[in-house]
């Protein structure tokens, strides 16, 4: 493809959190990443990493000794473009109309993304993408938490919950409506591929197969019959029809023997604990019980709680 500059000869190495919803990595963060590397038709494989759902690293890309960070240098696709491993935008990156596209898309349909995803929904999504591998206390926690920093994010206390409701899905209809004039019956907004297409690409096919059918979101989305005609059709050129091949047993570490195997082991011969190893037996079990206690005290406590500093450091989609 023209207007594609690689400077690596070693494959790349794309790191997402798993597939679901039909999607080949349900996380919305790493769905445009995967989606910016079919655009630029470049070899690479796929690989999941779910033991740490709070890790705002997630996605990167590994090529060789070269790693791209979400959370350094403005994302990975960024820091693919600036480091001349992909890119996709590098005659058109200075277009004004171009430019205040993806800024609307990177901001206003974030947060609208964000929004429903956290905040405006039961949780059950949410639940699916980062939390269904872990005890349901941890998994608890973890999504409290995040809920908490997203509404700090959003600007949202108990005050003016409805009012920045209100605003988050009307600079998405704006959005979406200002999209579907550019694109018409187009596949692309300025003739090819771009970071643009792959982020607008990967927000519409989220929204579609992630959200509920209940999603305000989905519905503002679906006023616009030319966008979700031609994500679908995207979707099944580049994502559908040639997927890398991806391997779901990476999801447990992707540098060591996965914790899980479908072989059976040999178990040793049993043998009569000594008072010693039974002590210590009793206080670990004693010690997963308050563990447990005080997950759901901290939940009782703060489970009503809105407002109040949080760091949104840990923001994760």
């Amino acid at each position: 493809m023209e207007n594609v500059r690689v400077e690596r000869e070693e494959e790349l190495t794309l790191v997402a959190r798993k597939p679901f919803f039909g999607l080949p990595t349900a996380c919305s963060t790493s769905l445009p990443v995967y989606i910016y590397l079919k655009f630029s038709k470049i070899p690479f494989t796929l690989e999941f990493k779910n033991n740490y759902p709070d890790s705002d690293q997630i996605p990167f890309v590994e090529c060789g000794d070269y790693v791209a960070y979400n959370n350094v240098n403005g994302g990975v696709i960024k820091t693919l473009k600036e480091d001349k491993i992909v890119d996709l935008d590098s005659d058109i990156s200075s277009t004004p109309e171009w430019v205040s596209m993806k800024a609307m898309v990177e901001s206003w349909l974030k947060d609208a993304v964000l929004y429903e995803l956290w905040v405006g929904s039961d949780g059950k999504a949410a639940h699916s993408i980062y939390y269904s591998d872990l005890p349901w206390p941890i998994g608890k926690v973890l999504h409290f938490k995040q809920v908490r920093a997203v509404k700090q994010l959003l600007a949202i206390t108990s005050s003016n919950a409805e009012e920045r409701e209100q605003e988050i899905y009307d600079r998405a209809s704006m959005v979406y409506k200002a999209l579907s004039s550019k694109l018409e019956e187009e596949s692309f907004f300025f003739e090819r591929p771009t970071s643009l297409d792959a982020v607008f690409l990967g927000h519409v096919l989220f929204t579609l197969h992630a959200l509920p059918e209940t999603s305000i979101l989905k519905s503002k989305l679906l006023e616009h019959p030319n966008l979700v005609t031609n994500a679908e059709k995207l979707k099944s050129v580049y994502i559908d029809s040639n997927s890398p091949s991806a391997d779901p047993s990476s999801s447990a570490s992707r540098r060591g023997p996965s914790r899980w195997s479908s072989k059976p082991e040999y178990k040793s011969p049993k043998r009569e604990k000594t008072e010693e190893e039974k002590q210590f037996r009793r206080r670990s079990t004693y010690f997963l019980a308050s563990q447990f206690i005080a997950v759901l005290v901290f939940i009782t406590i703060f489970g009503g709680s809105e407002d109040g500093d949080v760091d949104d450091d840990g923001i994760y989609e």
